[in-house]
């Protein structure tokens, strides 16, 4: 059963703003109207209790939001993208990987019931387009605004066992105690006699 892998993510890139103009037979500068960019889209954890285990994180370690739409003229704005689910089992811990070696794994959440959900990668904001820079003082800007760019993350997934079994007792004494997750005990009791 594989109980711990790595993968990678990435947010989906802001659309770019623009610079545009009306351009109409007679207001051949009729004023900015270029629309704003769409955002990108954002990455989800959730978990989901139908699953058990991470095997399918073997076949794929990489997962990519779409980026958001360019905008465009006539004050048209571009498309903000879907986002992306990843679901989980629960009881999966999510540890965010730095790149730098000396730096600790930090934990990010704990999804220990079912639907418990985590925003792991915010997408970029889509850029403004030159229309929401117009002042009293510059009627027709020239100016427009890249979209953000989306966050990448190296995130550990560890499933954590629901219960782990351990004998207590001398060799062969036939005791079991079943410990749970969180250290209770579950059950004890007796196999029969050595």
């Amino acid at each position: 059963m594989i109980d711990s892998t790595l993968i990678h993510i990435r947010s989906g890139d802001g659309g770019n703003g623009v610079v545009s103009f009306r351009r109409e037979k007679f207001a051949p500068n009729g004023g900015p109207d270029g629309g704003d960019g769409g955002n990108g889209g954002d990455i989800f954890l959730i978990a989901d209790r139908t699953l058990n285990t991470l095997k399918k994180f073997q076949y794929r370690q990489r997962f990519e939001a779409i980026a958001g739409g360019d905008g465009s003229s006539k004050k048209r704005h571009g498309a903000t993208s879907d986002d992306l689910v990843i679901t989980l089992p629960v009881g999966t811990e999510v540890w965010e990987v730095s790149s730098d070696p000396e730096k600790a794994e930090e934990l990010m959440a704990d999804l220990s019931s079912d639907g418990d959900t985590v925003v792991a990668a915010k997408g970029g904001r889509g850029g403004h387009g030159n229309v929401r820079y117009v002042t009293s003082r510059n009627q027709e800007p020239m100016l427009a605004e890249g979209g953000q760019s989306g966050v990448g993350r190296e995130l550990r997934l560890e499933l954590k066992l629901l219960a782990d079994v351990g004998i207590i007792g001398m060799p062969n004494a036939g005791k079991i105690l079943v410990i749970g997750s969180g250290g209770e005990i579950l059950a004890e009791g007796e196999t029969g006699s050595p």
